[in-house]
C-alpha cells in the first residue's frame, strides 16, 4: 500500500501548519503584550503621567460609594521644582538602599517573610520603584499575580529609567492625603507653599504620612506621626543626600 503521504503531498503540509499555529498565536500574544507594557513605560520616562491607575481607581471608588466632597488633587512639578529635602526625606522613611539596588531589595523581603511565618505584623518591603510600578500601573492587593505583574514593570522600569526619573515620578504621584497625590499638591494643601519651598521638618511629616495617608493626617498629626516624622529626620542627618 503506497503511503498517504505520497498520495496526498499537501496533508503534510497543512498538518505542520495547524500545530505551528498555536506557536504563532503565541508569540503574537508575546509581541502585543510587551508593547503594550514597555512603550508606557518608554513614553514615561519623558512624559508626565496624566494619571495613575490608583487615582483613577479613587475616583471611581468615591463615586460608587456615593461620596460627593471627593476630588483628585494633581499637579506635576519638576525635578528642579521640588525641594531636596523632599527627595532625601521619602527615602529616609521608605526605601534607604534606593540610590544602590536595582528595584529590589532582598534583605527587606526575607524580613518581612520571616515575620510573615512567624505570625507578626509585616513590615513594608517594597522599594521606591515597586511603588511606581503599582501606583502607576496596577491595583491595590497582594495576590501572587499582582506581584508578579509589579515585578516585571519594576524591572521594566529599572531598566529604561534612570534613578532620578523614578524618584521624580514617585514624588509626584504618590498619596500623601485622601484625594492628594504628588508632593505639589501636598505641599499646597498642607503648608500652603510650592514644594521648592518645604523644610526639612515639613518634607519629614509628609514623608511621614506614606505608608497609609488616610489614617496618618499631615493636617493633624497624631503622636505616632510626630514621633515618625523625628525618626525621619534623623535618619536624613544620618544619609548622604542622593547624587542624581
Amino acid at each position: 500500500m503506497k503511503d498517504l503521504r505520497a498520495l496526498y503531498p499537501w496533508s503534510g503540509r497543512r498538518s505542520k501548519r495547524k500545530r505551528r499555529r498555536p506557536l504563532r498565536i503565541l508569540k503574537r500574544l508575546v509581541v502585543i503584550g510587551l508593547a503594550a507594557t514597555v512603550l508606557p513605560v518608554v513614553v514615561l520616562r519623558w512624559m508626565p503621567p496624566p494619571t495613575t491607575a490608583f487615582m483613577l481607581q479613587k475616583t471611581v471608588q468615591a463615586r460608587w460609594s456615593g461620596s460627593k466632597d471627593y476630588t483628585t488633587r494633581y499637579r506635576w512639578t519638576d525635578w528642579r521644582t521640588i525641594s531636596p529635602h523632599a527627595s532625601q526625606a521619602v527615602i529616609a522613611a521608605e526605601d534607604q538602599k534606593f540610590p544602590v539596588h536595582w528595584g529590589f531589595d532582598p534583605h527587606s523581603i526575607v524580613e518581612a517573610w520571616e515575620e510573615r511565618q512567624k505570625g507578626e505584623r509585616i513590615r513594608g518591603a517594597s522599594t521606591i520603584t515597586q511603588q511606581v510600578a503599582k501606583n502607576l500601573f496596577l491595583w491595590p492587593g497582594k495576590s501572587f499575580v499582582r506581584k508578579g505583574i509589579e515585578a516585571y514593570f519594576t524591572v521594566l522600569i529599572e531598566t529604561i529609567w534612570p534613578k532620578r526619573r523614578i524618584l521624580e515620578v514617585y514624588l509626584n504621584i504618590a498619596e500623601f492625603g485622601r484625594g492628594v497625590f504628588g508632593i505639589a499638591a501636598a505641599s499646597e494643601a498642607f503648608y500652603k507653599k510650592t514644594p521648592d519651598r518645604l523644610t526639612r521638618t515639613q518634607s519629614a511629616l509628609l514623608a511621614a504620612a506614606l505608608p497609609n495617608p488616610r489614617q496618618l493626617r499631615i493636617d493633624r498629626p497624631s503622636p505616632y506621626m510626630r514621633a515618625r516624622a523625628g525618626w525621619i529626620l534623623n535618619q536624613m542627618n544620618q544619609l548622604n543626600p542622593p547624587a542624581f
